[in-house]
């Protein structure tokens, strides 16, 4: 049995393909799988290469293959720069609809390319697959065979098994605080004096169960204090006032996301401190983060 492409491009239909199946398959579960790996490490470089080198010989498959791995590892950091300077910022649903459209233009493209060339001169690939001739083989032969055989139907099961068989995944809360916009960048660090600064407070549960959690906002002032032993500046609190505190509820694998307002009415150095408590377990914090502001 023979396979291989020439006359069609199968195989950016089957990168294309892989990128939709894959996109969608993440998008309704909302949790990582490891037949993503290839949607980030080497489907957007090797459409690229594609498109690129479209006619068969310019470059071997071994650097095509290699070229492949290096370009997604170039192309999908960019494209997460990219994100980070637009409203949605790098979230998991906008990097799939990114990668999935940067896959099928650029495919598209290499598709394009190529059919244009003469048949002769498209890309191909052929690989031929016969079965043993079990004829001419000893008993010894024979059973080396299916002893190989065996051992590579016992290595795929075991190796699907685990990719398949739900595994216990780390529990744990993401907290995280973005600027106005909803990147991180533009955090309101110098303000003047009773002038409103804006931050997004954002919670998202890993925690394989739903959880109540309470927030609490704080705002300290702060000194900066010369340390002759150390030779550095150290911060000291000298107030510290609780502004806000709030109860949400996040089911999980859900996010919540909220604008946060403030002001501060007197100027110097502020600590404006986020702290996350976690069913009602308030002796200690079980995130935080704060944001210093200077008020002038």
């Amino acid at each position: 049995m023979r396979l291989q492409f020439r006359e069609k491009a199968w195989d950016l239909y089957v990168a294309i393909g892989y990128v939709a199946v894959i996109s969608a398959v993440l998008l309704f579960s909302g949790v990582g799988n490891f037949l993503a790996v290839l949607l980030v490490l080497f489907v957007p470089g090797y459409v690229f290469v594609a498109a690129i080198f479209p006619a068969d010989g310019e470059i071997d498959w071994i650097e095509r293959i290699a070229l492949a791995f290096g370009l997604s590892i170039a192309v999908v950091p960019l494209l997460g720069l990219l994100l980070n300077f637009t409203p949605w910022g790098i979230r998991l649903v906008p990097v799939l609809f990114t990668i999935t459209i940067f896959a099928a233009g650029v495919g598209y493209a290499a598709y394009w390319r190529r059919m244009r060339l003469p048949s002769a001169q498209r890309l191909a690939f052929t690989v031929n697959i016969a079965l043993p001739n079990w004829k001419h083989d000893s008993g010894l032969e024979k059973g080396l065979t299916a002893a190989v055989a065996a051992s590579i139907a016992i290595a795929g099961t075991t190796f699907a098994y685990v990719l398949l068989t739900p595994r216990p995944l780390e529990t744990f809360t993401e907290f995280y605080i973005l600027g106005p916009s909803g990147n991180v960048s533009g955090y309101p660090t110098r303000l003047n004096v009773s002038q409103d600064g804006t931050v997004i407070l954002g919670i998202a549960n890993h925690e394989s169960a739903s959880i109540n959690y309470t927030l609490r906002i704080d705002v300290a002032g702060v000194q900066l204090v010369y340390n002759a032993t150390s030779g550095f500046n150290e911060t000291i609190e000298v107030n510290r006032t609780t502004w806000s505190t709030f109860k949400v509820t996040v089911a999980d694998r859900q996010d919540w996301t909220r604008p946060y307002t403030f002001r501060i009415n007197y100027t110097g150095l502020w600590k404006v401190q986020f702290l996350l408590f976690k069913d009602s377990g308030f002796a200690e914090s079980y995130r935080e983060l704060h944001l210093y502001v200077a008020v002038s």
